[in-house]
């Protein structure tokens, strides 16, 4: 009864009331089994650390470090990679010692997290920006206790073993704790986890067990000894400033409440109709709260900010335009961080870690990032300097870049399957929006020559498919599909020769996000797309060689982000009605307030942003350049707070679940026309009502 109470925080005890207080409506554990990979710890807006139990340490189900469902901690570490699909940091662990960390209860809020052991011994967490304070709490008949401190701690898969850490420098002369400097080697290259790490009351003993230190407190006069650990990205000497400047001086107290009402600030900016259904209210506060997790500013105190873990294969999807949006005083920084970034690599990121290049996925979706927010006016950017690295990036080669191949695709307008190893249709088809990105750019900057190139480009899509068909497939050098097709085998990735990547060919037959009028066209008008969309719901049932498909809705595969889209496309095709029930099934069936919430990997906070955007009643198809495809509101209403002051009000008209579909939908007291809702309209704040219907 205990775990199952805190799946509803505060609603219990203060009904619908709650709404006013967004924090209180955080579920922490949401995603915390099955393939979400989230962690429950303490954190605060976009920090460089994530402390937080961990109960294992290895491959898949352990890429966050935690599983609700297991009975014991095993240590509390500083980094935890926010729901992704890689087994990552995990640095610098801490734990009680000797005892065997069986779970009696647990609690998480924003910025703060507490677990009651069955020993008696209680762990609370309260975060800041750099750093964590930790109060253990021992039972009242100890005389002493040991605190255990691992520097090789870590997550990783079998292939990338906690050995492979190096400490650099190591400075355990200090009484009351030790600082150091380690370098880490795994999914991320070269990492360096600057530490300082200082105890409340000094110790009175300590041991060194290999690369572990064991101290020991006296409990005569206190239950509680308060740990306050600091990281820097960059320097063991960057770990004590940020310890200093952030944890010294300050009681858990002080450090607790500060997290909280930052949290209060940011989740506070869009507020909900107090008649919005509980769980669904926890569903989307819990989603904002992802999304403003990360990206981690990786920078020292004081130091101009600098943001790295950029899930941009998954984010640019989503959580960028609702930046835009809600947070756009962050959006310059994310920008000038991927500028910064791509400086240092030679090339724009394309999934960064930790301030170093992982060259995971495919495409380069830093650039639609980019693009957007020149699209959108955003100031305090070099826009000219940026469209030198966004067309460097795209034209000129990078030795150093695993899947780039200018060369190739320029000469065929397509990535052949019998030249390139693996993925080439979903290759050339995330290349054919990034180019259309960069197209945009070019024009608005007036450099034609860029224009028509980039133009030709983005309709590269077209080569890769089949109109007899229908599909998107494999096709050779010399012009000719790949035979067999199979449009239900599944690629996972490079491996095994596959065309696609996580994914098969029902569903990237529509990743068009440039063209979505144009690949309706294609596939034979609006009718008959509209139908194709119906029956990978609910006709396509097969799958050859699936790996990690999730969230399965026929063929349709909500579990990852590139058919995220698709409901919205029934909308361009004139079936709102269609949208409006699939947009309501999919947050239906994988979407819950429970640890196993989440259908897929959070990937950043991008499973999240797809509900929020449900919520509210639209969607970005085309994430750059600030249109939203209207949707279906799940909630009555909702308030965005504007960063100009204005407010953006949403109102669904006799929502209730019956009146599933919408009849009409007025901006500002004009219907609007088309199925379009413009960023512009949402920024110059006002009213949208959606008149709701039971009847289609």
């Amino acid at each position: 009864m205990l775990r199952k109470a805190i799946f509803l925080p505060c609603l219990a005890f203060r009904g619908l009331c709650a709404l006013a207080d967004a924090v209180d409506l955080v579920n922490c554990f949401v995603g915390t089994e099955g393939d979400g990979h989230c962690w429950p710890g303490a954190t605060v807006p976009f920090a460089l650390v994530q402390p937080s139990p961990d109960t294992g340490h290895q491959d898949w189900d352990y890429v966050a470090g935690y599983r609700h469902d297991d009975p014991r901690v095993l240590g509390f570490s500083q980094t935890h990679n926010s729901g992704g699909g890689g087994p990552i940091f995990g640095d610098i662990g801490i734990m009680p010692d000797g005892d065997d960390g069986r779970k009696a209860a647990e609690e998480a809020h924003p910025g703060y997290y507490r677990v009651a052991f069955k020993s008696g011994v209680s762990v609370a967490i309260a975060a800041t920006d750099h750093g964590a304070i930790y109060r253990m709490t021992f039972p009242a008949k100890r005389k002493d206790a040991n605190i255990r401190i691992d520097l090789n701690s870590g997550i990783c898969n079998a292939t990338w073993a906690r050995k492979a850490i190096d400490i650099l420098e190591l400075d355990d002369s200090p009484i009351d704790g030790l600082d150091g400097l380690n370098l880490r080697n795994g999914y991320v290259k070269n990492r360096r986890v600057g530490y300082s790490i200082r105890f409340d009351p000094q110790p009175k003993e300590k041991r060194v067990e290999g690369r572990e230190y064991v101290y020991t407190f006296d409990l005569r006069d206190r239950r509680a000894v308060d740990v306050r650990v600091a990281l820097s990205a960059g320097s063991r000497a960057g770990a004590v400033r940020n310890r200093v400047a952030e944890l010294e001086g300050r009681t858990f107290e002080d450090i607790h409440a500060a997290a909280t009402a930052r949290w209060a600030d940011l989740l506070g900016r869009i507020e909900l109709d107090p008649k919005t259904d509980p769980d669904t209210a926890v569903q989307f506060y819990t989603g904002l709260y992802r999304m403003m997790s990360v990206p981690s500013n990786i920078a020292d105190v004081g130091e101009e900010p600098f943001y790295s873990s950029f899930s941009l294969w998954d984010t640019f999807r989503g959580a960028h335009p609702f930046y835009t949006l809600v947070l756009p005083e962050m959006v310059p920084s994310f920008v000038n961080s991927l500028l910064k970034q791509g400086a240092a690599n030679g090339y724009l990121p394309i999934m960064p870690n930790w301030g170093r290049e992982t060259q995971c996925m495919i495409g380069t979706h830093s650039v639609p990032v980019i693009v957007d927010a020149f699209l959108k006016g955003f100031s305090g950017v070099d826009w000219r300097r940026a469209y030198v690295q966004v067309k460097d990036t795209l034209t000129c080669p990078h030795s150093d870049r695993l899947k780039e191949n200018w060369d190739v695709l320029d000469r065929y307008g397509y990535y052949p399957c019998d030249v390139l190893a693996g993925e080439g249709v979903s290759r050339t088809l995330e290349c054919s929006y990034d180019d259309w990105c960069a197209m945009k750019m070019a024009e608005r900057l007036g450099t034609p020559e860029d224009v028509a190139f980039f133009a030709r480009r983005a309709g590269n899509w077209r080569n890769v498919f089949d109109s007899k068909t229908g599909f998107m497939r494999g096709r050779l050098a010399n012009g000719l599909w790949r035979e067999p097709f199979d449009p239900y085998k599944y690629g996972h990735g490079g491996s095994g020769g596959t065309d696609f990547t996580e994914g098969n060919g029902y569903q990237w037959r529509w990743h068009v996000l440039q063209d979505p009028e144009g690949l309706i066209d294609a596939l034979g008008g609006k009718k008959t797309s509209a139908s194709l969309i119906e029956d990978l719901f609910d006709s396509i049932k097969a799958f050859t060689d699936n790996r990690n498909a999730t969230g399965l809705w026929g063929g349709y595969a909500h579990g990852n982000e590139p058919v995220h889209h698709v409901p919205y496309l029934l909308t361009l095709c004139g079936r709102h009605d269609l949208a409006a029930k699939r947009i309501r099934g999919i947050c239906e069936r994988f979407y819950r307030n429970a640890p196993d919430g989440l259908c897929g990997n959070e990937d950043h906070g991008e499973m999240s942003a797809w509900y929020v955007f449900a919520c509210l009643g639209f969607y970005p198809v085309n994430p750059c350049g600030g249109e939203f495809v209207l949707g279906v509101p799940q909630v009555p209403g909702a308030t965005l707070r504007l960063a100009n002051g204005k407010r953006f009000q949403i109102v669904a008209k006799g929502f209730s679940r019956e009146n599933l579909y919408v009849r009409d939908v007025v901006l500002n007291g004009q219907p609007i026309k088309g199925a379009v809702l413009r960023y512009a309209d949402i920024l110059n704040g006002g009213e949208l009502v959606y008149e709701m219907s039971s009847v289609r």
